[in-house]
């Protein structure tokens, strides 16, 4: 038996933010959007272009403060073969949150705070 990963879901407080960020600092892009009827929830799924994972933005019209991430000790990897202009970009957009240098890696925030890494393709 075989599993091959579908998607990761987030919650998103904003959900027009988090696709204009997702956008702008990953170049990810909307692939599929499901809206409950009664407008309760909105889900969108946010692809590379390039492979089948996908990340999964849910919106629930019912939260009105930002989401409890914890501790942070989870985030998501993102791989790039530009890895300098990338960094130049997220310095840019000021949504480096932190950096090990030894290991080649950092990491972004989102407009919801949560982690992701940005490592080069080695």
């Amino acid at each position: 038996m075989e599993f091959t990963i579908d998607h990761f879901n987030i919650n998103v407080l904003d959900l027009e933010k988090s696709l204009t960020f997702y956008e702008k600092a990953l170049g990810l892009k909307e692939e599929k959007r499901n809206t409950a009827g009664d407008g309760s929830y909105i889900i969108v799924f946010l692809g590379d272009g390039t492979s089948a994972g996908k990340l999964e933005l849910t919106w629930l019209k019912s939260q009105k403060t930002p989401y409890n991430l914890g501790d942070e000790e989870f985030h998501i990897a993102f791989k790039t073969l530009d890895f300098d202009a990338a960094y130049a970009l997220h310095r840019k957009m000021d949504c480096i949150c932190y950096e090990n240098k030894e290991m080649g890696i950092y990491f972004i925030n989102d407009p919801d705070g949560y982690w992701l890494e940005v490592v080069p393709v080695r």
